[in-house]
């Protein structure tokens, strides 16, 4: 019989702040060695509240996939930050590694809530100046 590693479940109570965090934005890991779980992915939430914005940043060789589960986020990037999308509630977004973007939350009313699931095991969060884009 074949050596099987444990399926873990990890409930919202057990969702870990103690994360690499950036200004405007929460993140919530659920899926980490942090919870004891042999992985080579990082998971978690983002949460943006009403009418907040992130800090510019980036999360070095990792590579990003993003579920919008409610709500909805503008993302820039690029030269400048002048590049923009706009992501809603039921859709995906992939975001490359090493590439500097913020998220802004449009709505006056409402925070979005993303699912997160990064490419490698440990969080990285590198937050670049507010100056960065001049």
């Amino acid at each position: 019989m074949a050596d099987y590693l444990p399926l873990t479940a990890v409930h919202p109570a057990s969702f870990d702040p103690g994360t690499a965090q950036t200004p405007g934005s929460l993140r919530l890991a659920a899926i980490s060695r942090d919870h004891g779980i042999t992985t080579d992915l990082w998971g978690g939430t983002f949460l943006v509240e009403a009418g907040a914005r992130t800090a510019i940043h980036h999360h070095g060789k990792q590579e990003t996939v993003v579920y919008v589960l409610e709500g909805e986020s503008l993302i820039r990037w690029g030269e400048r930050g002048a590049t923009e999308a706009l992501v809603r509630a039921g859709d995906f977004l992939h975001v490359p590694a090493w590439t500097p973007h913020m998220e802004i939350n449009p709505s006056k009313e409402h925070a979005f809530r993303w699912i997160v699931v990064r490419s490698t095991p440990d969080p990285i969060v590198v937050n670049l100046p507010d100056n960065y884009w001049g």
